[in-house]
């Protein structure tokens, strides 16, 4: 039943994609509550998911590489619901949903929902850190997001092709400014994340610290060197795009690293 949930949830995100894929095909895109409410209908669906997940396992569903693919489709969610709309970031959803199928598709897929033959003991310290790392991940992959719609915009300016969607773009410092605290905001949960690890009860294998504390010096010389103003907007908009992409590639080692300790 938990996979039903999801499957509707993929769904429901996918309806936001092809509305918005048709609506630019046509070239008369207009960001409306269609797409915001498929995505917080998706949204419910993820919840719903990960409850019935949790409560089966009697702990936080990130047992498998599974779950974690799933649990961050939740977060990317979460922040874009949270911060899309109060940002002037209608037009996001267009481009979150896509990411939040890619991620979901893959999971639903892939063979990589492996159960454990018995029980885990719950440790709400270790849950704690793996829970808000990724939900520091979401706001990674939607500063991710707004880099992309950022260069977009000034691909578009530049070229002085303008499409439909264009008109709908927040103005370029807005989406700077949008990226820049969605930066803060997922760095600091991951920083909170990756000190809440050493008080897990445990030793932590070494390629998991190594490879977190990766990620967190990416994000930290991003934002040090915009601090410093040594990195034009353009190029942090394609560092967050960079970042976030080997971001996810050290999340699935750090995950195989974890599931294997």
């Amino acid at each position: 039943m938990d996979r039903n949930l999801l499957i509707v949830s993929t769904i429901c995100f996918l309806a936001a994609v092809v509305r918005t894929g048709i609506a630019l095909r046509a070239g008369i895109f207009r960001p409306g509550k269609f797409n915001f409410l498929a995505i917080g209908l998706g949204f419910i669906f993820q919840t719903a998911f990960l409850s019935i997940r949790g409560h089966a396992l009697g702990r936080c569903p990130l047992t498998n590489l599974f779950e974690v693919f799933i649990f961050l489709a939740w977060s990317v969610g979460l922040i874009y619901l949270l911060v899309g709309p109060s940002y002037r970031l209608s037009l996001m959803g267009a481009f979150t949903a896509p990411l939040v199928v890619v991620l979901q598709g893959f999971a639903l897929v892939a063979t990589i929902d492996i159960r454990h033959p018995a029980n885990m003991p719950a440790n709400p310290s270790l849950e704690f850190h793996a829970s808000i790392s990724l939900v520091a991940y979401g706001a990674f992959a939607l500063a991710c997001i707004a880099g992309v719609m950022y260069l977009v915009q000034e691909r578009q300016l530049k070229t002085h092709q303008l499409h439909s969607i264009f008109y709908h773009l927040p103005p370029l410092t807005d989406l700077f400014a949008a990226i820049t605290r969605l930066l803060w905001l997922g760095f600091i949960l991951y920083t909170v994340g990756i000190a809440s690890g050493f008080f897990t009860g445990g030793p932590l294998p070494r390629v998991q610290v190594v490879a977190a504390s990766g990620v967190w010096l990416l994000y930290a010389a991003i934002l040090q060197g915009r601090h410093l103003r040594r990195i034009t907007p353009k190029r942090v908009a394609a560092l967050c795009i960079v970042g976030f992409s080997a971001a996810l590639t050290l999340l699935w080692g750090i995950t195989f690293s974890a599931q294997t300790h």
